[in-house]
């Protein structure tokens, strides 16, 4: 039961992932529909992500600054480009990634804690993932690529 207990824990987070995606804590149906041969679309089964990402101490920083993603892109429907989600994240995060526009590169499954792993690895190749709380704060992530 230790990989349905993964999915559970998944569903415990499904707050915070569901809000990106329809499909987010799913996973299950998005083989089959790859982008290519990338693994695109094989939520949660890929090996590795490549992410960016905002994390501020306070909920209300975090909201203010998903708040600017949703009325130039997100509200339209549109995809947030990774260079205007790079200067939300040197506007507002306190990472020391954000100086970095909130990349963090390619990192394995494993190497991030919990519920940010989990919404990493949920999250579409280029979608915005719904603000969220971690051990570390609040974040929100945009998804650049999945590979194993």
């Amino acid at each position: 039961m230790g990989k349905d207990g993964k999915g559970k824990e998944a569903k415990g987070k499904g707050k915070q992932a569901a809000g990106s995606s329809d499909d987010a804590g799913g996973g299950k149906g998005g083989k089959g529909k790859g982008k290519g041969g990338k693994g695109g679309d094989d939520l949660g089964t890929c090996t590795f992500v490549k992410a960016r990402h905002v994390l501020c101490e306070k909920q209300g920083k975090i909201n203010d600054a998903y708040k600017k993603l949703q009325e130039g892109w997100l509200d339209n429907g549109d995809k947030v480009p990774p260079a205007e989600f790079a200067k939300v994240a040197q506007e507002f995060s306190e990472c020391p990634s954000g100086k970095k526009g909130g990349d963090l590169g390619w990192f394995p499954r494993g190497k991030m804690a919990g519920p940010f792993q989990e919404v990493a690895f949920n999250t579409p190749v280029g979608a915005t993932s719904a603000p969220f709380k971690s051990t570390h704060g609040y974040h929100f992530i945009l998804c650049e690529g999945r590979k194993n």
